[in-house]
């Protein structure tokens, strides 16, 4: 009993509680990571397997967690270690500072998480994707928002950690009228091209994947951002458009309401063409191709001149790639049927001579 006693007395010691109780709640923190570790890694698997073939990826969370999580230990460590007055003030402040900075960053990444959840649901690949389409660009356009919200909160949080600038700030508001009116004048036009992407996600004139000529040049919408468009051009290269553009100038969209469009092809023959000949060769060659979709298929005469005639051969197919694979099959095959069978209907000029009188 008297032992126990003297245990006692001794865990009472304030040295000693110093020292052990921050190596305690150290070893309860790490006790702690590793086993919320473990639990999380076992219910991401599990809700990969619920999810079946929708790839998520936990892994963009992971790290930030651990950050945030010792961060958020040690900052609650700090205050039973045996550090002076000013260098505990700077740790903690410096913790502070790095917890702020670090749930700023978990938070970016589980909205980008969120979003591939939601994103995952959808087939992209699909010919019409048009649900999908609208779905990523609203997700993609509400996410960038929500980074630039969380940035400036993160910002203004470390910035008013500091008393120097707390004290300026305070001195701000009360002048926030005349600084606003000037900094509104200054970022008017920065203010606008935000709201104009905001507009832009809500109206949609433009979705990710449309198909769409831009200054004369045919692409796909890959990104859409606040201030700018990226458009992938079919060479590979990319055309980079304020976002002003899409609500100030006209442009084509080939897949505003669906990914289904209609091709021509022109082709200048002679006036001795059978049109009906060319008119069954092209019904033989789009019904032996899988790029038609069954939906569009002719054949008119669209113009007579001195020269000769104009066919114009109408096909359809389910998206835009298609459509243009599509326009170049029928031209090349109805050139090479002309040419093997017809030759006499391919375009010439006549020279008819005249007998002079002697």
């Amino acid at each position: 009993m008297i032992v126990i006693m003297n245990i006692w007395q001794e865990l009472r010691n304030p040295e000693l509680v110093r020292f052990a109780l921050p190596v305690l709640i150290l070893l309860a923190g790490f006790l702690l990571y590793m086993v919320s570790g473990s639990l999380i890694k076992r219910l991401v698997a599990r809700f990969r397997v619920s999810l079946i073939e929708i790839f998520v990826p936990f892994e963009l969370i992971q790290i930030p967690f651990r950050v945030t999580f010792i961060i958020a230990v040690a900052l609650f460590l700090q205050p039973h270690l045996s550090f002076s007055g000013s260098f505990s003030a700077i740790v903690r402040h410096a913790l502070v500072i790095g917890l702020i900075l670090s749930i700023a960053w978990f938070s970016i990444r589980l909205f980008r998480l969120l979003s591939s959840l939601v994103l995952g649901r959808f087939q992209k690949d699909e010919p019409d994707n048009l649900e999908a389409r609208r779905v990523e660009t609203h997700l993609e356009v509400l996410r960038k928002v929500l980074n630039v919200l969380i940035v400036i909160v993160a910002v203004s949080a470390v910035l008013m950690s500091f008393d120097t600038v707390r004290q300026i700030g305070i001195s701000l508001l009360a002048s926030a009228g005349v600084a606003g009116i000037i900094i509104g004048i200054a970022a008017q036009k920065s203010i606008a091209t935000l709201i104009a992407g905001i507009q832009i996600a809500v109206t949609q004139p433009i979705r990710i994947d449309d198909v769409v000529i831009v200054e004369g040049e045919w692409g796909r919408i890959e990104e859409i951002t606040l201030t700018y468009v990226v458009v992938r051009i079919w060479d590979q290269r990319r055309l980079v458009v304020p976002i002003s553009y899409f609500l100030e100038q006209p442009f084509q969209n080939w897949t505003r309401t669906s990914s289904e469009l209609i091709g021509s092809v022109y082709l200048y023959t002679d006036y001795s063409v059978d049109i009906e000949a060319v008119r069954r060769q092209l019904g033989s060659i789009v019904r032996a191709t899988p790029l038609w979709d069954k939906r569009v298929e002719n054949l008119q005469v669209t113009a007579a001149t001195d020269k000769g005639l104009e066919l114009r051969a109408l096909v359809s197919a389910s998206n835009a790639s298609e459509v243009w694979d599509l326009r170049c099959l029928v031209r090349e095959r109805l050139l090479d049927y002309l040419q093997k069978h017809h030759p006499e209907s391919l375009p010439r000029v006549r020279i008819e001579p005249t007998m002079s009188s002697t």
